[in-house]
């Protein structure tokens, strides 16, 4: 092996080292979610898991938090059941938050406990409506009035619940499902979940993984990757359709996660190899990061 190669592992080991040594004993939220979830090679999976096993390993206490958006459109396919989207969001009548919560609670949450366990890591499942309050959803990101069913905003997160798993030594893995007013279940959207959670623990990252490198300044281009943005300058960047749609419900999580004392919220690309290492324990890093200012 060449001497200069092995020189440059110590470099890229060196350069982590600050990093581990100041994120010890730290909160990260993770939300895993995107297209490497169902991705048929496993091992784009085995990749993310290892980067947040990883995490785990030089001491910092992640909580995941999942999607399963295409596991419910499939089981909603094999039961009949048609779905229907109003602006991108999920209508849940009771039928549909039946199989919801059995798809991301039974299915899901297995699958990416399964994943995490397969590389060393100690996942513990929690279905979401143990750890999470929620109320009926009654508006839209603009503030429109919206009645989606059985689909719930966030209150309350039973913060002692999580951090009772962490101190056993576990890393908790959540599905976004939360308990209403009326003790039913409702869906709640993940990435919103990811956020709630993340204040809730004073998190000082939380991190999306998704299909997107991350915010770019022309979405088509990948190369124009925006690798700072500061909470004011979001919303110049919605008007300029930079933050669409897709992105709208991430970006409003990260910010409100950041008012409520998160330090720092990344967007990384789950489907690039280590994405989240590189992101976290490099000075560049490769996704975007939203920082107070």
């Amino acid at each position: 092996m060449d001497v200069s190669e092995v020189i440059a592992k110590a470099r890229v080991l060196l350069e982590a080292l600050p990093y581990i040594q100041d994120f010890r004993g730290a909160t990260f939220v993770v939300k895993y979610g995107g297209s490497f979830m169902d991705d048929p090679d496993p091992t784009v999976r085995k990749s993310v898991a290892t980067d947040i096993a990883f995490l785990a390993a030089v001491g910092i206490n992640v909580v995941v938090v999942h999607g399963g958006g295409k596991a419910i459109n499939r089981a909603m396919d094999a039961s009949g059941l048609k779905a229907n989207f109003i602006n991108g969001l999920r209508v849940t009548d009771e039928a549909t938050i039946a199989i919801v919560k059995k798809t991301l609670d039974e299915i899901v949450n297995k699958e990416v406990c399964d994943t995490l366990a397969a590389v060393k890591a100690k996942p513990k499942g929690l279905a979401g409506d143990s750890v999470l309050v929620c109320q009926k959803l009654e508006t839209d990101d603009d503030g429109n009035k919206i009645d989606l069913g059985f689909v719930g905003d966030v209150t309350e997160v039973k913060v002692k619940l999580i951090k009772k798993e962490i101190a056993d030594g576990f890393m908790p893995v959540i599905s976004p499902v939360a308990e209403g007013y009326d003790g039913k279940p409702y869906n709640v959207n993940a990435d919103t979940v990811a956020g709630r959670v993340a204040s809730a623990l004073r998190a000082r990252r939380l991190v999306y993984m998704s299909d997107v490198p991350g915010l770019l300044a022309d979405p088509k281009n990948p190369s124009t990757l925006i690798s700072t943005v500061k909470v004011g300058e979001v919303d110049g960047l919605k008007k300029k359709g930079i933050i669409d749609k897709g992105m709208r419900p991430k970006v409003q999580s990260a910010v409100r996660a950041l008012q409520d004392g998160v330090q720092r919220v990344h967007f990384v690309d789950g489907r690039m190899p280590h994405s989240l290492l590189l992101e976290i324990f490099t000075d560049k890093g490769v996704g975007t990061e939203i920082v107070h200012g």
